[in-house]
């Protein structure tokens, strides 16, 4: 069997990888466990610098990184490459802040002295997805192996490059060999990484089937996992909203790597009367956006990562568009090469529809008009998911309330889309997933909060 990447401007092999063999994998894994005894004792003051020296390869190679990732995955260049430097800012986050997070905290007691500590787990195992291929596996690994963790990625089989240049990058910047580990193998073989005795833990960022399964293997096996799964984020744009924020706001969330996002805005909820307005300045943003070859710099919008995505999605504006949804912009498959979608705008979508229930992973937006403030909040609560959501309004003591207390989702934003931040904690709830990435609450998933009581 064979790993292949293939460029999904051009259709074109890139480059074909020989798959693991079990013994391949069960070595990796030994050598993995042997070199994380020695790590954990390593102090704070070495993982630092090692973890500041991957936050300056990452930087001097952002370009070629960026290059990478629009050759593997189809993200335009200069996004990759700003793609790269956040990940050297979670890399320098964790180097900074690491040892201060995981300081014995004393508790009082009536021992003599009685205190919680925090050890690392072990081997981690993490399974990433392909849409942001560097982010999401240097938010696991920066705390993970800062905390004294070692890492093993089985990254999405479409970007072998990308983790491949993960692993060098590592290995560059000084952390110790076999310490953090890219295995080449298919999802099928997941499971009996997860059953290893010597893997200690898994995170996954991917869909919510692939969470499941990943969970019930994990569940039967007794192990932490953590969990960022889908996501149908909710904007809600308010009558007294600042139009012309709401609606470029929502277009650059909606069109982050062509749609390819979890915490990307999905449904626009729109109070009626503003919805003419709304719906003509955000189909102007949306029309900016120029799609093509991603290593052009002038793209904005580059093709979706497989055809069978983009093919899945087309389907899914069709559904909507024969149940009553109204297309106002996009919707049509372009002629020519490449796993290409344009900017889509459906309007009057209503439940029961794909864009209103699923998640449409891909540049296609959905309007969705309330008559008031109660109903929107309504209608962002009624989904399965529960990563983001975001309301625009010019009350920020209401925005903040609502965001606060009426928005059921892990991250929740007034008057900004939705992001990822190395000092907030990221992650969902419902068929999002569970437990945190980033900030100390991050840190904190993969360790022994062991309590410590001396009489």
């Amino acid at each position: 069997m064979a790993i292949e990447s293939v460029n999904p401007t051009t259709g074109e092999l890139i480059k074909a990888y020989d798959a693991m063999t079990d013994d391949q994998v069960e070595t990796f894994v030994e050598q993995t466990h042997r070199t994380f005894l020695a790590w954990k004792r390593i102090e704070f003051s070495v993982r630092t610098a090692a973890m500041h020296n991957v936050a300056r390869i990452l930087r001097e190679r952002a370009a070629e990184y960026g290059k990478l990732m629009a050759q593997e995955m189809g993200k335009p260049a200069k996004d990759g490459k700003a793609e790269a430097e956040k990940c050297a800012w979670v890399c320098e986050y964790y180097a900074d802040n690491a040892k201060a997070f995981l300081t014995p905290e004393i508790v009082k007691t009536e021992a003599t002295r009685s205190f919680v500590t925090f050890q690392p787990l072990g081997v981690i195992l993490a399974v990433m997805p392909w849409n942001f291929p560097f982010w999401q596996v240097f938010r696991f690994a920066a705390p993970a192996l800062m905390a004294g963790n070692a890492g093993i990625l089985k990254h999405a089989s479409n970007v072998p490059g990308c983790a491949l240049a993960i692993e060098t990058i590592f290995l560059d910047a000084g952390f110790p060999e076999h310490l953090f580990r890219t295995l080449l193998i298919g999802a099928g073989k997941v499971g009996a990484v997860i059953e290893h005795p010597l893997v200690q833990a898994v995170t996954l960022t991917g869909s919510t089937p692939a969470g499941k399964a990943v969970a019930s293997k994990a569940g039967d096996m007794v192990k932490k996992t953590v969990l960022e799964l889908g996501g149908n984020d909710p904007y809600i744009i308010l009558e007294d909203a600042d139009l012309e924020v709401a609606a470029s706001s929502c277009a650059a969330s909606r069109l982050i790597n062509a749609g390819q996002s979890c915490i990307a805005a999905k449904r626009f909820i729109v109070v009626k009367s503003i919805r003419t307005e709304f719906e003509r300045r955000f189909i102007k943003h949306m029309k900016t956006q120029t799609m093509g070859d991603p290593m052009d710099p002038a793209t904005t919008l580059g093709p979706m990562a497989r055809h069978d995505l983009r093919d899945e999605l087309h389907s899914q504006v069709r559904q909507c568009i024969d149940k009553g949804a109204t297309c106002l912009l996009g919707g049509k498959i372009p002629e020519g090469k490449g796993a290409f979608y344009p900017a889509t705008v459906l309007t009057d979508v209503t439940k029961g529809m794909s864009a209103y229930d699923d998640e449409l992973f891909g540049p296609v937006a959905a309007i969705i008009v309330v008559n008031n403030e109660q109903e929107a909040i309504d209608v962002a609560n009624d989904s399965i998911f529960g990563l983001g959501a975001a309301v625009f309004t010019r009350n920020l003591e209401r925005g903040e309330r609502i965001a606060s207390e009426e928005l059921e989702a892990g991250c929740c934003f007034v008057n900004s889309f939705v992001k990822s931040d190395p000092r907030l904690p990221f992650g969902g709830i419902r068929k999002s997933g569970y437990g945190r990435e980033l900030s100390q609450y991050g840190i904190k998933e993969f360790v022994n909060i062991k309590t410590v009581f001396v009489k």
